[in-house]
């Protein structure tokens, strides 16, 4: 009798520690970053800048160029102060895969996904400092559905010589 209370007791709890164990399944659970590089440089150059998301394993973004026309496209804009010149921005390649929602396959950024532009400062530029903002508009999915779009705000600081 003893024994098979204490088996019973273990089978209840072990569903429980599945369940707490579970992967993220949340557009929330995305991480997003940004950084130039260098983050310091002289008047009249460019630095490098990088926006990057951080998708845990169970879940995908839409890529920027989405395969579906219903299907949210990750889009980066970035405003910068007046003066500074943002080039174009370059996306990761997307990764074709087949997920429960779509008869379809999709086009997603799985891991993590960086994109990347050049920002050029004139020589004659005022300021010993100054920031730029992102934002990141994307649609996150798991293998089953789609979450609602989000934006993230990004802010990058650049330090002048």
């Amino acid at each position: 009798m003893f024994k098979r209370l204490i088996v019973t007791g273990l089978l209840l709890l072990v569903p429980a520690s599945i369940q707490s164990s579970t992967l993220p399944q949340s557009a929330s659970d995305i991480k997003v970053s940004g950084e130039l590089t260098p983050d310091k440089i002289k008047k009249g150059r460019s630095v490098r800048a990088s926006v990057v998301m951080e998708i845990p394993q169970s879940l995908h973004v839409q890529s920027n160029k989405p395969l579906d026309k219903f299907l949210i496209a990750t889009k980066l804009e970035v405003q910068a102060p007046q003066g500074l010149k943002v080039g174009p921005i370059t996306y990761p390649r997307a990764i074709t895969r087949r997920l429960g929602f779509s008869t379809q396959p999709v086009a997603v950024y799985e891991g993590k996904a960086v994109m990347r532009f050049n920002v050029t400062v004139p020589a004659n530029y005022d300021g010993s400092s100054t920031e730029l903002r992102g934002n990141l508009r994307f649609q996150a999915c798991n293998n089953d559905s789609c979450f609602p779009p989000q934006v993230r705000e990004v802010k990058l600081f650049l330090n002048l010589e």
